[in-house]
């Protein structure tokens, strides 16, 4: 069981570790060689038995251009120490493993990531005897991923878009489509995104939408018919699953933001056919001051 935001925003990299690797190419726009083999080490680096100095997740990517090191870290908020502590981890494990280091920090907050992305600068200005230059994900670079075609095209980015984006006002608009994409992967890597996820989610009305939609998951993946439907990709089922889950969606975004909704507009909402106008009305519920203003500009 993962408790905290900390532990799943570096854990969701060993459970995908490819995950990591597309993140350089999606969200960092940083070259990075194609992985042909991940194995996740030790990640403990004390080096001194009374000294414990322990990174997130350590991970050796092989490429065709040689091994790396991929040193992950969870921050919450700014500290100083780790302006210390992580020239040590790269300097360490260089000399351990003898394979290029990379540090990726890993942040639900905007302010922690600016403050995670300032070269850490050691030796006499200008003529540094060491830089580590960390590279940040967080909310400022992550997409936001509220389209169900977009997050079954990559789920677990989509779950690193639901926990970077976890403790924002885009949060709501994520979870829908991203509950929509689990079905399409394994009930076990579901049930472990699913706890990544939660642990992330800092509103409590956010947790329980949530778990509603985890739980409608559980179901899928343990009742026969829907099984059946799944391994068998039935199109017209699919399409409406789709039509469903949105507008649904687009109603449970207002009641979590304490939005009365009429009847007019649940009937208009669920009787809508069209996956691309539920979407739009999804987009305008998560700033909508009223239920109305979801139909703004389409017309009677």
């Amino acid at each position: 069981m993962v408790g905290s935001s900390h532990e799943a925003l570096h854990r969701v990299f060993q459970k995908d570790p490819a995950l990591l690797t597309r993140a350089f190419q999606k969200v960092l726009r940083v070259p990075f060689p194609e992985p042909r083999d991940f194995a996740v080490l030790n990640a403990d680096v004390t080096e001194i038995e009374p000294v414990e100095r322990r990174v997130d997740t350590l991970m050796r990517v092989e490429t065709d251009d040689g091994a790396y090191l991929l040193v992950v870290e969870a921050q919450g908020k700014k500290d100083e120490r780790k302006r210390g502590s992580w020239p040590y981890y790269l300097a360490y494990l260089y000399e351990k493993y003898r394979c290029e280091p990379v540090l990726v920090v890993i942040t639900q907050n905007s302010t922690t990531a600016r403050w995670a992305a300032q070269p850490i600068r050691r030796g006499l200005p200008g003529w540094e005897s060491l830089t580590v230059r960390p590279l940040v994900i967080g909310p400022d670079n992550v997409p936001v991923i509220a389209s169900e075609r977009e997050a079954e095209r990559d789920v677990p980015l989509a779950v690193l878009s639901a926990m970077t984006h976890g403790r924002g006002a885009q949060a709501a608009a994520i979870l829908e489509p991203l509950a929509f994409a689990l079905r399409t992967v394994d009930g076990e890597s579901a049930a472990v995104f699913g706890q990544l996820v939660e642990s992330c989610l800092a509103d409590s009305r956010a947790k329980e939408i949530w778990r509603d939609l985890m739980s409608e998951i559980r179901y899928f993946f343990n009742n026969p018919v829907a099984e059946k439907v799944r391994e068998e990709g039935r199109v017209e089922g699919r399409e409406e699953g789709r039509l469903e889950d949105r507008a649904e969606m687009t109603l449970r975004i207002l009641e979590w933001r304490a939005i009365p909704v009429p009847d007019a507009v649940r009937k208009r909402v669920l009787g809508c056919s069209d996956l691309d106008q539920l979407e739009v009305w999804a987009h305008r519920a998560v700033t909508a001051e009223r239920a109305e203003e979801l139909f703004a500009g389409d017309g009677a």
